[in-house]
C-alpha cells in the first residue's frame, strides 16, 4: 500500500479485517473497501464498487470474488447488501472506456462507487497497485480481494452487479455467448467476433476489436488488452 505498505503488510490465505483494524486505530472512520471488475474484457462496462461493512455484522464466507462460486456469490452480495453500512456501485462506459483508456476508465467507476456510499468514508482502501482520486483520501493494497474483508466485499458487488448486466446484454446480443463468458476474449467470443463483427458494446479501443474494424493498422498501434 503507498505509503502504508510496512505497516498493512500482512499475508493471510483469505481476507480479514487487519487492515481496517489498523486505520481505525489512527482515525475514527468509517473505512471503505474499493474494487472493480470487467478490467480486461474485451465487451461491457467497467464496474467499481465500494463497501463499508459495519464490525460485528460482517457475513461469514466473504473471499476474492474469483475465488467464489456464482451461486455463492450471489448469496454473499445479499448479505453484504443487507448488513454494510453503505454500499455504493459506479460503471465506466464503453465509450468512456474507448476515449480514455480502461485505466482512467476503471479510476472514474472507482470514484463513481465512492460517492455513490450513504454514508462518506474517511478512507478507503483500493484494491491493486494504482491509486485513483477518491472523495476521500486512499491507500492500494496488493491482492487487496484476497487480503482485506472490505475489498473483497466490494469484489463481490462489483462482479454480481456486472455480469448481471452482462446476462442482459446477452439478451440483445446472444450471438457473443456473454451469458458464460462476460465479455471476456474466450475462443467463442473470438470466433463470434469474426463471423458477426463487433457490435456498440464492444470496446474498440481493445486490440482485438480493433483488428477487425481497422485490419491494416500496425500491431504496435494497438491498445491490447490489460
Amino acid at each position: 500500500m503507498a505509503g502504508r505498505e510496512g505497516s498493512l503488510c500482512y499475508a493471510a490465505a483469505m481476507p480479514h479485517y487487519i487492515y481496517e483494524s489498523r486505520l481505525l486505530k489512527t482515525m475514527a472512520g468509517p473505512i471503505a473497501g474499493v474494487d472493480e471488475a470487467g478490467r480486461g474484457p474485451l465487451a461491457g462496462p467497467v464496474v467499481a464498487a465500494a463497501v463499508i461493512l459495519e464490525r460485528g455484522r460482517i457475513p461469514k464466507g466473504i473471499d476474492d470474488s474469483k475465488q467464489v462460486r456464482p451461486e455463492a456469490r450471489e448469496d454473499l452480495y445479499a448479505r453484504i447488501t443487507e448488513s454494510a453500512l453503505a454500499w455504493g456501485v459506479g460503471e465506466a462506459s464503453v465509450e468512456e472506456i474507448d476515449l480514455v483508456n480502461i485505466r482512467q476508465a476503471t479510476h472514474l467507476a472507482m470514484a463513481r462507487a465512492v460517492r455513490a456510499l450513504t454514508i462518506a468514508p474517511m478512507f478507503a482502501l483500493v484494491d491493486g497497485n494504482d491509486a485513483p482520486a477518491l472523495a476521500c483520501p486512499c491507500d492500494t493494497l496488493v491482492d487487496g480481494d484476497a487480503r482485506s474483508l472490505s475489498i473483497a466485499a466490494a469484489s463481490i458487488i462489483a462482479k454480481v452487479t456486472r455480469d448481471r448486466m452482462m446476462r442482459t446484454l446477452h439478451d440483445e446480443h446472444p450471438v457473443y455467448g456473454w451469458i458464460t463468458n462476460m465479455g471476456y476474449g474466450t475462443g467463442e467470443h473470438l470466433a463470434a467476433l469474426t463471423r458477426h463483427g463487433p457490435c456498440r458494446h464492444h470496446r474498440r479501443s481493445f486490440a482485438p476489436v480493433r483488428r477487425l474494424l481497422a485490419p491494416e493498422t500496425a500491431p504496435d498501434t494497438l491498445v491490447d488488452t490489460p
